[in-house]
């Protein structure tokens, strides 16, 4: 299918809510990647036991999309029909709406959560999918950013569908429910503003959706990522963990120690996944993170 075939087909809406058959609610992970799934041994071992509860799709740049995963795992197969990214284009936006697209044609998603090749799960799966599928809310973060890297980059020939007001910025890394998700790929106004007006140096990733969720549903967003990031140090890219920096110490400090809403209430958890992970630091991981959050590889 065309990406415009394949919006139509993936943005039909039951108007009958409820369901005729048995079906289990399922967690949709989605991987924007640039090659290989690096990661995908810690992923194997989180994942390993509920194969009824999640999906996985892959998206890669043209030059990935010949890399297969070997048989037998749950990568095995799971690359979507994919197209060129560039970092800070548009054409960003337009991978993470093709993977929204393929993942709704399944109707068993209900969560939808946008990963990368570096991103490593924080708690085991039972936690994670319970989290996921009880929230009340969405996860998209969002904020207001005033100078060069917030308000700067606003374009006023994207008025009047988008006031200067209502520029948000925010993680490209989001977590919705279905219903969030259809809006994202269905929406031609927005969007089209982003893709002639927010290019290059606007980063429309960073914007896009912040601006959009909150302008139209932001009673359902809770304005925060579920994926955790350091950017303390300056510069275009967050801070790279490698394999020395792979501590039980330091991946017990992303999990704890903190006080977020969850459903309105205040919560001890604020991140379920993490990144910025190199190649390098697999091993560490698989010797660290199966014990400290209780899966087996």
């Amino acid at each position: 299918m065309t990406d415009e075939e394949l919006i139509w087909r993936a943005s039909m809406v039951a108007k009958v809510r409820e369901h005729p058959f048995e079906r289990t609610p399922k967690v949709a992970f989605m991987f924007l990647v640039r090659g290989p799934v690096v990661l995908a041994p810690l992923w194997e071992g989180f994942l390993k036991g509920y194969n009824r509860l999640f999906t996985i799709y892959v998206h890669g740049s043209n030059r990935s999309w010949n890399v297969t995963e070997p048989e037998g795992s749950v990568f095995h197969g799971r690359r979507v029909p994919s197209k060129g990214v560039e970092w800070g284009k548009v054409n960003m936006i337009e991978a993470e709406r093709r993977l929204l697209a393929n993942a709704l044609l399944d109707y068993s998603n209900q969560r939808f959560v946008l990963l990368s090749e570096a991103c490593i799960p924080l708690f085991n799966f039972s936690m994670v999918y319970s989290y996921l599928i009880n929230s009340k809310y969405n996860f998209v973060e969002s904020y207001d950013l005033a100078g060069p890297v917030g308000r700067d980059r606003y374009s006023k020939k994207m008025a009047p569908v988008v006031d200067i007001k209502e520029w948000r910025k925010g993680s490209q890394w989001f977590e919705m429910d279905r219903d969030l998700a259809v809006e994202v790929i269905a929406d031609k106004k927005y969007f089209s503003v982003f893709h002639d007006f927010c290019d290059g140096k606007c980063f429309a990733d960073e914007y896009y959706l912040p601006t959009f969720v909150t302008k139209i549903f932001g009673g359902t967003n809770a304005n925060r990522t579920l994926t955790f990031v350091d950017w303390k140090i300056p510069g275009a890219h967050p801070t790279q963990y490698t394999s020395n920096d792979v501590t039980k110490k330091f991946l017990l400090k992303l999990r704890d120690n903190r006080s977020c809403e969850y459903n309105g209430k205040k919560n001890q958890i604020c991140y379920l996944f993490a990144r910025k992970f190199a190649p390098r630091a697999l091993d560490r991981l698989l010797k660290i993170a199966p014990k400290l959050m209780q899966f087996n590889l």
